[in-house]
């Protein structure tokens, strides 16, 4: 066993997180929602979503005999609805091919859409008690700085080496441990700004601290400028106070989901309220909105509108009272409007 290993097993049993709601009554089932949920999103935010989720498809037949519009329902606002449906396409296959069970082997495991190599790692090491690896950004950032790796973070050649040495730390006896311990360590102690090295089971060997390098790394490319993007969008409600919503059916990142209608160009969305032939009022114009995704921000201009008729209404749209929208998945900045 690594003294990295060593050391951060030691700190786990007495400092690390044990009541987390996956770590409770574990199965690998639970640990594979947990991790595709915390891919990009922080622990606080996931728990209630997790929670919901769970009580609702608390094993994988469950999940495969639901729909993919209420398996969105129940993503809708955790964002990156590409993992919902990745989780709902997944048990469909874990029910044909493994009769409703988990495969143990990495091969397998990634061979499920949207698990990739980290996240079968924590499925076999947290969920099956077996030797794997992770390397998720918790545990780059910290074995980056341990082993003070200046060589940018995001090349394949650093992906790979680090690779390499994640899979020389992970210990015969008690990898689930270390895997949660590498966790822990690198999310609360070792953060991306300002760690606590003071904290750290780790500091004496620390290579990076040793040089006072520890802030500077993990060393980065330079991030290109996000492009903008710039949408038309319009509320409508009708006079039972019903919310008209389309439904994104067409290849995206909110597939699937339930939102207002939207226009590419200004001029098309006066066109459709021309269309309206009068039978509306005008409640709010010019309501300007951002919203950011990891490849592009979203310029949003909404207009708000209140219809006495509504001809000819195409297939995608629906109308919604205020308890059915919380049904459906939608998206985050929908949600955001219609608290407001």
């Amino acid at each position: 066993m690594s003294q990295l290993s060593k050391k951060i097993i030691k700190w786990h049993k007495e400092y690390g997180r044990k009541n987390l709601p996956w770590q409770r009554d574990t199965n690998p089932y639970k640990v594979w929602i947990s991790e595709i949920m915390l891919q990009q999103t922080q622990v606080n935010t996931v728990i209630p979503y997790y929670q919901r989720f769970i009580e609702r498809f608390p094993d994988i037949e469950a999940l495969a005999n639901s729909t993919e519009e209420e398996v969105l329902s129940y993503w809708s606002g955790l964002g990156y609805y590409s993992r919902g449906r990745n989780i709902f396409k997944s048990a469909r296959l874990l029910k044909e091919q493994f009769n409703c069970s988990m495969p143990s082997s990495l091969e397998l495991l990634e061979s499920l859409p949207g698990v990739g190599r980290s996240t079968a790692g924590a499925i076999c090491s947290l969920g099956f008690k077996k030797q794997a690896a992770i390397l998720d950004g918790n545990a780059k950032r910290l074995l980056v700085r341990y082993f003070c790796i200046e060589e940018t973070i995001d090349s394949s050649k650093t992906i790979n080496k680090l690779w390499e040495i994640a899979e020389a730390q992970v210990p015969a006896k008690d990898c689930n441990v270390y895997t949660q311990a590498i966790m822990d360590v690198g999310s609360l102690i070792c953060k991306r700004t300002n760690p606590q090295c003071e904290e750290c089971p780790l500091e004496d060997d620390c290579l990076s601290k040793q040089q006072g390098m520890q802030t500077l790394l993990p060393n980065r490319s330079p991030k290109k400028r996000k492009p903008l993007k710039k949408v038309y969008w319009m509320l409508i409600q009708n006079e039972r106070e019903e919310i008209l919503l389309e439904n994104r059916n067409t290849k995206g990142i909110w597939e699937g989901l339930w939102s207002f209608p939207e226009f590419k160009k200004k001029a098309e969305r006066q066109d459709y309220i021309e269309s309206l032939k009068k039978d509306y009022e005008l409640i709010e114009k010019d309501i300007k909105l951002k919203h950011s995704f990891s490849h592009y921000d979203l310029d949003i201009d909404l207009m708000s509108l209140k219809v006495s008729k509504m001809h000819n209404l195409e297939n995608n749209k629906a109308w919604f009272g205020t308890r059915d929208i919380m049904k459906v998945g939608i998206p985050a900045p929908v949600s955001k409007i219609l608290k407001k």
